[in-house]
């Protein structure tokens, strides 16, 4: 138990870091919960409830840049709020089976959207680009944060990525402020998707309560020294673990 109770919160503490920096924590965090032995469904909603107890405080940090129109903000929120509860409800009539099946897959998944993120950034802000005459409208944009984030409360790695991607046909260009709607939205998915989890009763709450203290002690310990090492060098570390992850989760399947 205590070699358990240690690996959940030394990989929530790696990465809580992670997502502070580069993103990915998931690709740790939600592998060491089912090596401990928490069943896959409860696994991901316990992961989903610890990193967004950890994401809190930076959501407050973030809080001074989300500087576009209130209706915009609102309907964006409110699509999150919605899609989030499908997808969490989705997970829960999920056979256990089934779902055991697809974790190599939306591994997978998410592990290809991390590693090909800087290429689907510029491609979507090319096309963004050649849009701007005309912004798409706003009911294309709620149609895609709503399956975004009905993704998001079903499983929910890669979701910080594919929120850039639809902030940028907001035409907002600095990084702050995507990061800033990235992190509220992403709050706002797996916060809701947190009370279907909660009435179901999958949510194991000794392990998230533990990797959430990891988590939060990482993204504010670990932020500041992460930052002096090379990016790129965090972000083929992530892929890696990325990628052996999935390979052992289709090995184990």
């Amino acid at each position: 138990m205590f070699l358990h109770n240690l690996l959940l919160f030394s990989t929530a503490f790696v990465a809580g870091g992670l997502n502070a920096v580069a993103g990915g924590g998931s690709f740790i965090t939600f592998p060491a919960l089912i090596f401990t032995g928490v069943q896959p469904i409860a696994a991901n909603a316990t992961n989903n409830t610890a990193m967004w107890l950890a994401a809190l405080a930076s959501a407050g940090a973030y809080r001074q840049d989300l500087s576009i129109q209130r209706r915009e903000l609102l309907l964006l929120c409110a699509t999150s709020l919605v899609g989030g509860v499908i997808g969490s409800v989705a997970l829960l009539y999920t056979s256990p089976d089934m779902f055991k099946k697809l974790i190599p897959y939306l591994l997978l998944l998410a592990t290809l959207i991390f590693t090909f993120s800087e290429p689907l950034k510029a491609w979507f802000q090319l096309q963004s680009q050649k849009s701007s005459s005309k912004s798409p409208p706003l009911l294309s944009l709620m149609l895609a944060q709503l399956a975004i984030a009905i993704y998001g409360g079903f499983f929910g790695a890669g979701l910080g990525i594919l929120m850039l991607a639809t902030l940028t046909f907001l035409g907002i260009k600095n990084i702050h402020t995507m990061n800033a709607f990235k992190t509220f939205l992403g709050s706002c998915i797996n916060g809701i998707a947190i009370i279907p989890f909660i009435i179901a009763g999958v949510i194991a709450w000794h392990q998230a309560i533990l990797m959430a203290v990891g988590g939060s002690l990482g993204g504010y310990l670990c932020a500041h020294y992460a930052r002096k090492v090379e990016p790129r060098l965090i972000r083929r570390f992530v892929m890696i673990i990325a990628f052996s992850m999935t390979a052992y989760f289709f090995i184990r399947s």
